[in-house]
């Protein structure tokens, strides 16, 4: 019976690699987070209806860069828990919906944690 990557347990010496990458990816996925809402409900309101960029111009560029390295800080996690390609399609989308972002980050670090828990056990 083969096992899939999602069902391959963790090692015990894979744990500390995979904290540190927990720890990567949930700062990122909130800083993506907090700019993109920033971003649609102070910036773009205010570019519209009130002809001012300057958010928009201030939260534009750094989300467009730091969504680059959540992309990279959540396939180095998934990687290291054996995510099946879907989970990670989906929390590299989640990145580019307001308010997602802490949805995916919450769920991803419950199912993390679940895991280590389980070669702790």
């Amino acid at each position: 019976m083969s096992m899939s990557l999602d069902d391959s347990p963790i090692e015990a010496e894979e744990v500390a690699g995979i904290r540190g990458a927990l720890l990567r990816y949930r700062v990122m996925a909130w800083l993506v987070g907090v700019l993109l809402v920033v971003l649609v409900v102070v910036g773009m309101p205010l570019k519209y209806f009130g002809d001012n960029d300057a958010v928009v111009v201030a939260t534009g560029v750094p989300h467009g860069w730091l969504y680059m390295v959540l992309l990279i800080t959540a396939y180095d996690l998934g990687r290291r828990v054996r995510w099946p390609w879907m989970r990670l399609i989906l929390i590299a989308l989640a990145g580019t919906i307001p308010f997602l972002s802490f949805v995916a980050e919450h769920y991803a670090t419950k199912d993390v944690r679940t895991r280590l828990d389980a070669v702790r056990a």
